[in-house]
């Protein structure tokens, strides 16, 4: 997986929940208190993927001031807005002037789970992508490939079938050249075309699937969000407790893991935890290296634990000291353990079981900022996997 954006279709007016949205887009509805979007960026940018774009119309200032230039979990994102509504179609062509690697495109009003990973493998090198089907919901408001058929991992327009696009896609870049600098709809005007022309390959997935772009799937969004994504959680301090601790590690040669981390994290996904990692840098405060040094190195870690199918859901640090040498990070703040800043920035975007969850760290410092979050707290051991095993058993 190298070198792979992510789009997301956000421009769209939402007329069939138009009662429902109070003049805000879509993708910006809350669900327990999180904006739907929010929910789709935490979902895929756990995996290596380079940038966010997020195309946005309709009511587009909103997106806009919420995710333009932030960055979740080492990806950055970008909105591009539409001068006129495009449509699902023609919004692609706004990407062309952005230097666009192969991408994985979604809509902003449905989340499916599917291992995008596992969908680029699928592709078929000749043809130009691949699409994620789920089961036909019969939902009767929507025309967008209902009704398919798969054969042979071909795609095939039919009038009754068990599948429908579950709007999840690989693209190579070269598709933008069949999107024309007009308004069009992708699923009406582009992919049947395609579909006839078998340039896609099709694969089906029975993961997670939710569409809020009806007043009846909006309705139980909540409750399926929350029913999905309430998980368990541990929150890692790092140095110390992933790797060892040598002082202001910030270079690959100096990032050794500590023993029983990598069976220890994957046990922790088996369980099916969220794993953040809240660290102070001081190191960045006080000149000894650069923010710039710290991103790269968790940029080649994530890579590297993403080939051990191992993910970090988030990844929070305080480049801040109130004595630092650098000016812009010289200041007291929230941040900063034994504070719990932090863990406050996961929780707004996350649903935390707090009950289930606890944090493992080396410090003091480490222990006060749980017991602020009224989270358990664990020092760690020399075996980092017989701690997890000991602490789930206990939990």
């Amino acid at each position: 997986m190298k070198n792979i954006d992510l789009v997301i279709l956000a421009g769209g007016k939402g007329s069939r929940i138009k009662k429902f949205l109070k003049n805000k887009p879509k993708p910006m509805m809350k669900f327990n208190n999180i904006f739907f979007l929010q929910y789709l960026i935490n979902n895929f940018s756990k995996y290596p993927i380079k940038r966010i774009f997020i195309l946005v119309g309709y009511k587009n200032n909103i997106i806009y001031k919420h995710f333009h230039n932030k960055s979740f979990n080492f990806i950055n994102v970008k909105c591009i807005k539409e001068n006129k509504l495009m449509g699902t179609g023609g919004a692609l062509s706004g990407l062309k002037k952005n230097g666009l690697n192969d991408f994985i495109l979604i809509n902003g009003d449905t989340l499916f789970d599917v291992d995008i990973n596992d969908l680029i493998k699928f592709h078929s090198k000749n043809k130009i992508g691949c699409m994620a089907l789920t089961l036909n919901k019969k939902n009767i408001d929507s025309k967008k490939l209902n009704e398919l058929s798969l054969k042979k991992n071909r795609i095939s327009l039919t009038k009754k079938s068990k599948f429908m696009n579950g709007g999840v896609y690989f693209f190579k870049k070269r598709f933008l050249n069949l999107i024309p600098s007009q308004p069009c709809s992708l699923e009406n005007d582009i992919l049947p075309k395609i579909l006839n022309n078998g340039m896609i390959t099709g694969k089906f997935y029975k993961n997670f699937f939710l569409d809020i772009g009806t007043p009846y799937y909006l309705k139980i969004a909540e409750k399926k969000l929350k029913n999905y994504f309430l998980r368990p959680s541990v929150f890692l301090d790092r140095d110390g407790v992933i790797n060892y601790d040598y002082g202001y590690v910030y270079k690959k040669k100096d990032f050794k893991l500590r023993k029983g981390v990598l069976d220890g994290l994957k046990y922790l996904i088996k369980k099916n935890y969220n794993i953040f990692i809240v660290t102070n840098q001081a190191g960045i405060a006080k000149g000894i290296f650069q923010e710039k040094d710290f991103i790269k190195l968790h940029i080649y870690l994530k890579k590297y634990f993403f080939k051990k199918r191992i993910f970090f859901n988030d990844v929070q640090f305080c480049p801040f000291h109130e004595k630092g040498k650098i000016k812009r990070f010289r200041k007291k703040t929230y941040l900063r353990k034994p504070n719990n800043g932090m863990i406050k920035q996961i929780s707004k975007n996350w649903i935390v079981n707090r009950k289930k969850s606890f944090m493992i760290g080396d410090k003091i410092s480490d222990k006060k900022c749980a017991q602020k979050s009224a989270i358990k707290f664990f020092y760690a051991k020399n075996n980092f996997y017989s701690q997890i095993k000991e602490i789930i058993r206990n939990n």
